[in-house]
């Protein structure tokens, strides 16, 4: 049988006699290039400092893109712990979340363990990952776990799990719209709040060399300026943008064309294929922006169709 097969038929758990297979933990090899205090605040939150004490679950926040799950999996690796992942959705439903019943070659019901359950059980890190996605129902299943009582109850599998003392949790989440609001029970437990910002030039550079080492120090410098031009315009790019517009690039200067591109012209190309072409404008785009923010009319009430704004007799006055 292939090792890695057997390795993993063999990551199993036995709880009140119920076998559960655990998931598969991830790389945590990323190294955090950034403010250092960030992931001391992180490493702060899990620590224990006391027989009574109780490690903090925190909600990392910020744009998408800059890096705040490379923090958690940073804060995993100075504490050489296994890491866990698992990427939160809108469908995410509290099976998926704890225990999943799957049905066996056999015939009968196998178990098996999430993520967060597999970390809870090995004392392990879990990063719930995007954590704002997810709906009420499935954050209504891990209440028990984010404070004292550090546990979780599977309806399916009809067990208690109890988390593993050097179990560990963190939740990012996007500023964005395409979210839920979380619960104010909820975000009472995931405390406190970490705040991951765009990066400064010298820790922007040093994020997109640490991946793309065999990119050339010119189109490094030119891709770096021109997050730091969209940052200070408040055009939300972010990191993960500028690699991806770097590798198309040099992809594309790599191929043997008979027509080959210039630097700037493979990277303006790239530009507009990751980001569209309007952010080959970015003070432009910035003032398209603002004024579509800008001009919203405000909603009307039912006295703006009765009376002139300056009516003495206008409700609002």
């Amino acid at each position: 049988m292939d090792r890695t097969r057997h390795a993993r038929l063999n990551r199993t758990v036995v709880v009140d006699g119920v076998t559960l297979r655990l998931a598969q933990p991830l790389d945590s090899s990323q190294e955090w290039i950034g403010a250092r205090e960030v992931l001391t605040q992180l490493l702060a939150c899990w620590l224990v400092i006391d027989e009574k004490d109780l490690p903090l679950s925190p909600r990392i926040t910020g744009p998408p893109g800059i890096g705040k799950t490379t923090l958690a999996m940073s804060g995993a690796r100075e504490r050489k712990q296994t890491l866990y992942i698992f990427q939160c959705t809108a469908d995410t439903r509290p099976e998926d979340l704890l225990i999943t019943p799957v049905l066996a070659e056999s015939g009968t019901i196998a178990y098996h363990a999430s993520p967060l359950v597999s970390a809870m059980l090995t004392g392990n890190v879990c990063v719930l990952d995007e954590g704002n996605r997810m709906n009420e129902k499935s954050w209504a299943s891990l209440a028990a776990l984010l404070d004292h009582r550090r546990c979780i109850e599977s309806i399916v599998a009809g067990i208690l799990v109890n988390a593993h003392e050097n179990f560990r949790c963190c939740v990012t989440m996007n500023e964005d719209a395409s979210t839920y609001e979380v619960p104010d029970y909820i975000l009472s437990r995931l405390q406190p709040t970490l705040a991951v910002s765009y990066p400064a030039r010298h820790d922007e550079l040093a994020i997109l060399s640490y991946h793309l080492p065999f990119a050339p120090a010119e189109m490094l410098a030119l891709t770096v300026d021109f997050l730091q031009q969209a940052h200070q315009l408040n055009v939300e790019f972010s990191v993960r943008d500028g690699l991806h517009v770097l590798q198309y690039a040099l992809k594309r200067l790599s191929q043997n064309s008979a027509h080959p591109l210039s630097k700037d012209a493979a990277w303006r190309e790239a530009v507009m294929k990751v980001l569209g072409e309007e952010a080959l404008d970015l003070e432009g785009l910035s003032k398209r922006r603002a004024r579509a923010l800008g001009n919203q009319p405000l909603p009307q009430g039912l006295g703006d169709f009765f009376f002139e704004g300056n009516d003495p007799l206008h409700p609002d006055r």
